[in-house]
């Protein structure tokens, strides 16, 4: 191993400057052909030089401290690929590697990290025995690192309260006191974790069971790492920011990572100004992400002086489209199904009446009281249909099939209904519609939807037997009277099929491919994703033109300027032009920077009622009566030219 090290600790480095700490290790791997399916953490024996060459990068980019790779390396993970006999072989091998590119790229003057990540095993509360389970993996695993002489240990990634504490309590005995300990969390967009505990007081608590460095890594990106550290911030102990690059989105058949290198500089920027001592990156950062964090702490003062070095941007991440496709009814097979206007209320005032669906999402926990007194508001407000998304954000909300029942039974009032393809195998997703329909539910909006990894639980598994397509195509089926094998169900169902659309998709060409392949699976309808632009709205409504269908345009009123920065640099397929977001930041904060994003709004709407067939409205923080201000004038009739192409 180099002899040559760090000359000063890593606590006592920060308590002079600022640390540049490495980018996601997983991606980069997958990035240079490493499948998702395989054990990273095997890589640190089997393919040593693969792994070395991840660290070299993001030292040569400005990285002074390198995590190991050794985020799934404990029994629990391990065990699943059949490797809990060789838990110190994989830790010792990932430290020696890091040390080696340290020698290599930094003169052996980086600080190399051991990394530890949540162990997959348990959701919410667990009982004393597996907590017991959990830290004797944990410090399994902390003892092999140290004895690989890492310069700190890091629990990272962690979603539940009671899992940070047996992993903080196992690292510190590990580390004895030799090294820090650095306790890092995973946090929702409101700040909080799995069971609601806020960001400071689990900045408290790290400290109280020896963490000597807290912060937040992954999460939703920059803009919601800088709000959760900064509550941080008063418990007394360095910070530590490591935000992944924002919302993952689907190109290709791949799991993108949006947020810029040069949007993170500028957060870099933010971070160090409010006292960060560690700032580096997580899922889909790369090397060239780490250059601008580098500069940013040059300009802060580093605890470690580095020429800026080169980068590479590539940041993606994949997730498999779906393998099974149910083939289209052919002209000999099924019954004959209900025309569109047949199948619902909803169904029937489409193309005719200009529509408004506003999205009422189920809560997290237990009661949907609020949700459904919005519905009744929004009802009385001229609102036609509540849109209930399945599984919104991967988080803990109860079936969007018992809310929608309650909202049509409660508040008298049709929905549309959320499919996604992440939670259920071909089979779940059968009896899901089934189920469905039984229960009085026609209209339906057909997704892929977001991987459990933006989530409270990113160890759920994610099924994905079907895409948005595989989806429509199934439901089609049903719509004909026949299941995925062509048996007769001795009858039809009546879903009318809607399919989302991205008008600013990165893949704009993909997109409306997609879209086409989208109407030959049966879709029938498109909701398309909120669009500031009227420039990228009417170019993609003149694009779609030739597929017949019509549309509700998607709107969410912004609700300040930081909401607009937030949808421009972190959430996959949105646009939020320059001078929308300087009108956002003109209008200050509060009452009238919400007066700003729904005129905002309404603009878009204006724009383009002429061409669309209603409104799909998004409230922001639940606000629902802000849908009502964005369209309040634009109920009634359709143009004549809406009417005469899409009245069905």
């Amino acid at each position: 191993m180099p002899s040559v090290r760090p000359e000063k600790p890593l606590l006592e480095a920060i308590r002079q400057g600022v640390l540049v700490v490495d980018g996601a290790m997983g991606t980069q791997l997958y990035e240079r052909g490493v499948l998702y399916s395989v054990c990273f953490e095997e890589l640190n024996v089997t393919r040593p030089e693969l792994v070395q060459r991840v660290h070299e990068d993001y030292l040569r980019a400005g990285a002074q401290a390198i995590e190991t790779n050794t985020f799934g390396a404990h029994a629990m993970r391990l065990e699943k690929h059949g490797l809990a006999s060789r838990i110190r072989e994989i830790n010792l091998a990932a430290v020696q590697i890091a040390r080696k590119a340290a020698a290599q790229q930094a003169n052996g003057r980086a600080y190399v990290i051991g990394a530890v990540g949540p162990s997959g095993y348990f959701l919410g509360e667990a009982s004393p025995e597996d907590l017991t389970k959990v830290k004797s993996a944990m410090l399994e695993q902390a003892l092999a690192l140290m004895e690989g002489e890492v310069d700190a240990l890091v629990i990272e990634t962690v979603r539940q309260t009671g899992e940070l504490r047996v992993g903080v309590e196992a690292l510190a005995v590990a580390a004895a006191g030799r090294v820090p300990v650095i306790a890092s969390v995973s946090l929702d967009e409101h700040g909080l974790m799995a069971d609601g505990t806020s960001a400071l007081e689990i900045a408290r608590l790290a400290k109280e069971w020896g963490a000597s460095i807290v912060g937040v890594n992954c999460s939703d990106g920059p803009m919601g790492v800088l709000t959760a550290i900064e509550q941080m911030a008063p418990a007394g102990l360095p910070l530590y920011a490591v935000p992944n690059a924002g919302l993952p989105r689907r190109v290709d058949d791949r799991m993108v990572y949006i947020s810029t290198p040069e949007y993170f500089g500028i957060y870099a920027r933010r971070m160090f100004k409010l006292g960060v001592r560690m700032v580096g990156g997580c899922c889909g950062t790369t090397p060239e992400h780490i250059k601008r964090i580098a500069a940013a702490a040059r300009m802060a003062g580093a605890a470690i002086d580095k020429e800026e070095g080169e980068g590479s941007w590539s940041a993606i991440e994949a997730r498999p489209e779906g393998a099974w496709s149910a083939s289209p009814v052919d002209g000999q097979t099924g019954a004959r199904p209900l025309p569109r206007a047949s199948k619902s209320g909803f169904a029937a005032k489409l193309g005719r009446d200009f529509l408004v669906s506003v999205e009422v999402n189920p809560p997290v926990g237990l009661d949907p009281t609020r949700a459904i007194a919005a519905a009744k508001m929004l009802k009385a407000g001229g609102v036609h249909v509540i849109n209930i998304a399945d599984g919104a954000r991967a988080q803990a909300r109860m079936s969007n099939i018992a809310m929608a029942v309650r909202i049509q039974r409660e508040a008298e009032m049709e929905t549309i209904l959320h499919v996604c393809g992440r939670d259920r195998n071909l089979l779940g997703t059968l009896s899901h519609l089934l189920g469905a329909h039984d229960l009085g539910l026609r209209n339906l909006v057909i997704i892929t939807g977001d991987p459990p990894k933006m989530g409270d639980f990113p160890d759920a598994s994610a099924v994905y037997d079907l895409d948005s397509i595989g989806i429509l195509k199934l439901a089609y089926r049903l719509n004909h009277g026949v299941d995925p094998g062509g048996k007769p169900l001795g009858g039809v169902t009546s879903f009318l099929l809607a399919t989302g659309a991205e008008p600013a998709a990165l893949n704009y060409a993909r997109e409306l491919e997609r879209l086409g392949h989208k109407k030959s699976a049966g879709a029938e309808l498109i909701m398309t994703q909120p669009v500031y632009d009227p420039v990228v709205l009417e170019k993609f409504l003149t694009d779609i033109e030739p597929l017949g269908l019509p549309v509700l345009v998607g709107l969410l009123p912004l609700a300040s300027f930081r909401n607009a920065e937030f949808l421009h640099n972190e959430v996959p397929g949105m646009q939020v032009p320059q001078a929308v977001r300087d009108r956002m930041k003109k209008a200050g904060t509060g009452a009238p920077a919400r007066k700003e994003g729904v005129a905002i709004a309404r603009e878009m709407l204006e724009a383009v009622r002429g061409r669309v067939a209603g409104a799909y409205v998004m409230p922001p923080l639940e606000r629902y009566e802000l849908a009502l201000e964005v369209v309040d004038g634009f109920l009634g009739p359709v143009s004549p030219e809406v009417a005469a192409r899409f009245g069905g």
